[in-house]
């Protein structure tokens, strides 16, 4: 009589602590990222090459535009960095040094790389600690993690630090020199996203 009942208690206990796992993030409505006049902390992560960048030692040369994208999986993430790629000679002559972040692990930064052209920083989150602090991460539905996983070839749980499966709304951000967010770009809607001349303009007001 147990085994009878074994395999779907088992089941049962699964689905609960899958549940349990996603209720603990946020959904995409409950992000609402760091706001313009909030002081960023200083971080460090490894980049696509395997060099630590350092955020508070980058702000000495000038001010950082920080961008966040979900993955080289995401044909709109690609379009999007490709296009800022093709501005970056204007966007660095404002003094501004540009940096990408996604919760992918390394080999997928580099996947990233080949895929735009893009010769500035990529970063990888580990654990998510960047996402969290501008309060970017969150669980997307289960249909559109199904079609990120096996339309797109996402594969969060393996391509991410841990098997949440969050990632973070394509937020752009101008952090100055004194650590401050001076402009940014918040939109849920992850087609909407900052251009290179709405950056460029908004370095010219700093």
């Amino acid at each position: 009589m147990k085994n009878i009942f074994f395999k779907p208690l088992l089941a049962l206990n699964f689905f609960i602590a899958a549940f349990s796992v996603h209720a603990q993030y946020k959904s995409v409505e409950e992000v609402s990222g760091k706001e313009v006049g909030e002081k960023v902390k200083s971080f460090s992560a490894i980049d696509a090459d395997g060099n630590t960048f350092n955020l508070k030692t980058a702000l000495k040369d000038g001010p950082v535009v920080l961008l966040f994208y979900r993955g080289q999986w995401c044909p709109v993430c690609n379009r999007h960095i490709s296009q800022l790629q093709e501005q970056l000679d204007k966007i660095e002559a404002k003094g501004a040094k540009v940096i990408a972040v996604s919760p992918e692990k390394q080999e997928n930064l580099q996947k990233t790389k080949s895929k735009t052209g893009a010769e500035f920083t990529l970063l990888y989150d580990e654990d998510y600690k960047i996402c969290e602090d501008f309060d970017v991460a969150f669980v997307p539905k289960e249909q559109m993690i199904e079609a990120y996983n096996n339309r797109l070839g996402a594969d969060l749980e393996n391509a991410h630090s841990d098997n949440s499966q969050r990632i973070p709304v394509p937020a752009t951000y101008i952090i100055d020199q004194k650590g401050k967010v001076v402009w940014r770009h918040f939109d849920r809607d992850y087609k909407e996203r900052a251009s290179a001349e709405e950056i460029m303009e908004a370095l010219n007001r700093i």
